[in-house]
C-alpha cells in the first residue's frame, strides 16, 4: 500500500481528520525533513527532549532480507553534493565487507516501511536508507535489512548492523550509548483520539489532563505527556504504538501522543473514526530522527557526511513528498 495514493483518498472521502479542534493557536505543517546540517555523533549538540515515535519494539529476528529497490526514489533538486574519499565501499569498515546492513523494527510500519518490507525501498525511511547508501556509493544490491527490536538497538547492541532507521529521536542522553547519523526528519508530538472520545474536540493541554493517555515505552512521546501534558493520571506505556492504538479503540485509553506521519497514518488507516486532537508545543529544542549506529563507530561521519549531502541536494525533501503526507494540524495551546 502506497500511503501517498492512500491518504489524500481518505482525506476526500472524509475518513482523515486533520484537526478535530478549532482552537485560535495557530496552525502548523507537520511533515518536513530535518532542516540543519549539523552532523550529530556521540556528542553532537542535539535536542534534549527527542525520543523515536516508533511504533513497534518487538523481539529482534535474525533473518536478513535483501532486495532491490522498486519505488520511494527522487531525483536531488539541487546540485550533487560529494562525499569525503574515504566514504567508499572499499574504505568503510561495514559488518559485512562490501555490504551495507540497515536494521529496523520487526514488523515495520508505514508510512516509514511499506509493507513490512525494507528491502523494496518503498517507505519514507526505507528509501533514505536506500539513497544514503547510494550516496556511499553501495549499490541496490549491497544493500541488506536485518531486524532489531527498538528498545534493543538503543541499548547499544548493534552488532547485526551497520545503521539502523527507526524513528530514533537524537537525544543527549541516547548518544552517551550509541552514536546517531546527522537529522533527517524533524518532528513533533501530536494528539490522537478516535470520535466520542473525551478529549475529541479539545482545543488546550489544560483539557487533556484529566484525560486517560498512552504512549510507547522508551519514546519522547511518552515524555512529552509526561513533562508537557502533566496528566493527573499516569500514563498507559505500550510496548509498541499498534498496540497502544488497540487500546485506544477499545476505549482502555483516551489519546495516545504519537509522531505526526504515525498519527496520520493511524487515524487514516488504522483507527475507526480515529481524529487528531492536535500537536503539542514544539519542545525547547527540535526533535529529529537520525539513523543508529553503534557507539564510536568509524562509520558514523561518513553516513552523517551522506544524510547532509541527501539534504542539501534536495532528497530528503523529495522523499517526504513522496512518502510522507503534510497536512495542517491544530496546536493546542
Amino acid at each position: 500500500m502506497h500511503v501517498r495514493r492512500l491518504l489524500p483518498a481518505l482525506v476526500g472521502a472524509g475518513l482523515l481528520t486533520v484537526a478535530a479542534c478549532g482552537g485560535t493557536s495557530g496552525t502548523t505543517t507537520v511533515s518536513s525533513p530535518a532542516t540543519s546540517g549539523a552532523a550529530v555523533s556521540t556528542t553532537a549538540s542535539t535536542p534534549t527532549s527527542g525520543a523515536s515515535a516508533s511504533t513497534s519494539s518487538s523481539a529482534a529476528g535474525s533473518a536478513t532480507e535483501t532486495g532491490t529497490m522498486s519505488g520511494g526514489s527522487s531525483a536531488a533538486t539541487g546540485a550533487a553534493v560529494a562525499l569525503p574519499a574515504d566514504c567508499t565501499p572499499d574504505q568503510l569498515a561495514t559488518r559485512v565487507p562490501g555490504t551495507f546492513t540497515f536494521a529496523t523494527d520487526e514488523p515495520a510500519y508505514e508510512p516509514w516501511v511499506v509493507n513490512n518490507d525494507p528491502a523494496s525501498g518503498d517507505g519514507f525511511e526505507s528509501a533514505v536508507a536506500y539513497a544514503a547508501a547510494e550516496k556511499l556509493g553501495y549499490t541496490r544490491d549491497q544493500v541488506a535489512w536485518t531486524r532489531v527490536a527498538f528498545n534493543q538497538a538503543l541499548a547499544g547492541t548493534g552488532e547485526s548492523f551497520d545503521a539502523d532507521v527507526n524513528q530514533f529521536t537524537i537525544t543527549p542522553e541516547r548518544a552517551q550509548v550509541v552514536d546517531f547519523s546527522s537529522g533527517y526528519y524533524d518532528l513533533t508530538q501530536t494528539v490522537i483520539t478516535v470520535a466520542g472520545s473525551p478529549i475529541s474536540g479539545a482545543t488546550t493541554i489544560d483539557a487533556l489532563k484529566g484525560a486517560r493517555l498512552g504512549g510507547q515505552i522508551g519514546t519522547t512521546s511518552l515524555t512529552a505527556i509526561n513533562e508537557q501534558i502533566v496528566p493527573t493520571e499516569a500514563p498507559a506505556v505500550f510496548d509498541t504504538n499498534e498496540l497502544a492504538a488497540q487500546a485506544l479503540q477499545n476505549g482502555q485509553i483516551d489519546g495516545l501522543v504519537v509522531d505526526p506521519p504515525t498519527a496520520f497514518y493511524l487515524t487514516a488507516a488504522q483507527l475507526t473514526d480515529g481524529q487528531i486532537v492536535g500537536q503539542l508545543p514544539p519542545a525547547a529544542q527540535p526533535e529529529q530522527l537520525g539513523m543508529l549506529l553503534a557507539k564510536d563507530s568509524p562509520l558514523t561521519t561518513c553516513v552523517s557526511a551522506a544524510v547532509d549531502a541527501l539534504r542539501s541536494e534536495g532528497t530528503l525533501d523529495a522523499l517526504a513528498d513522496e512518502w510522507l503526507p503534510t497536512r495542517t494540524v491544530t496546536e493546542l495551546s
